[in-house]
């Protein structure tokens, strides 16, 4: 799938305000600076789409936008910030689940997951809860060009190793690099693959 037109819509802090289309929806997700405003320019080849900034912790609001006139691609608030106070985890922890249980048109959940990292107990519990919860949803490993070769390979396969413990069969899982564009075509083609399926 090429991408020729992607539009800003709304922002939001409620699922019940978000587009009333029927248009499936592919939300992206992860803790915060995982590099999730990048990864969603880079697969919209436009640079300011997402606003991306150093500081963790910038998407408050669930965001929409238009792909293609087919789809709408959504940016959710990452969570786990560990600097923002207990009332701002708690209102987006609500935020978050709202959209996530309740938005019917979410057709596929992107969960986001820095390859440079060992497993994260927050990402395994989120992973717990997505598939308690009979979420459908897939694994992109990012910042793949900021490790060698074969340290990506070693990461990705003792977080898959690690999943097994507890999960009979994985989730889809794509390996992304914004800065080199890696996986975009991957990622595009299976979410064109679910829309003609729709």
């Amino acid at each position: 799938m090429e991408i020729k037109s992607a539009e800003f819509v709304i922002s939001n802090t409620d699922y019940k305000k978000c587009p009333d289309s029927k248009l499936p929806e592919y939300a992206f997700i992860g803790r915060s600076n995982v590099g999730k405003s990048s990864l969603i320019n880079m697969l919209c080849n436009r640079k300011g789409l997402a606003m991306t900034s150093s500081k963790p912790g910038k998407t408050l609001l669930i965001n929409h936008f238009l792909i293609n006139k087919e789809w709408h691609l959504v940016d959710l608030p990452g969570y786990g910030y560990a600097s923002a106070g207990k009332q701002t985890r708690e209102k987006l922890k609500q935020i978050i689940e709202n959209y996530i249980l309740f938005r019917e048109q979410l057709t596929c959940l992107f969960l986001l997951i820095d390859s440079r990292h060992e497993p994260q107990q927050i990402d395994l519990d989120f992973m717990e809860w997505l598939g308690v919860s009979g979420v459908p949803f897939s694994i992109v490993f990012t910042k793949l060009d900021k490790l060698p070769n074969s340290k990506a390979k070693q990461n990705l396969a003792a977080y898959q190793e690690k999943l097994y413990e507890k999960w009979e069969e994985l989730p889809p899982i794509f390996a992304t690099s914004s800065e080199k564009g890696a996986g975009k075509e991957e990622l595009l083609n299976y979410i064109e693959s679910i829309n003609k399926t729709l």
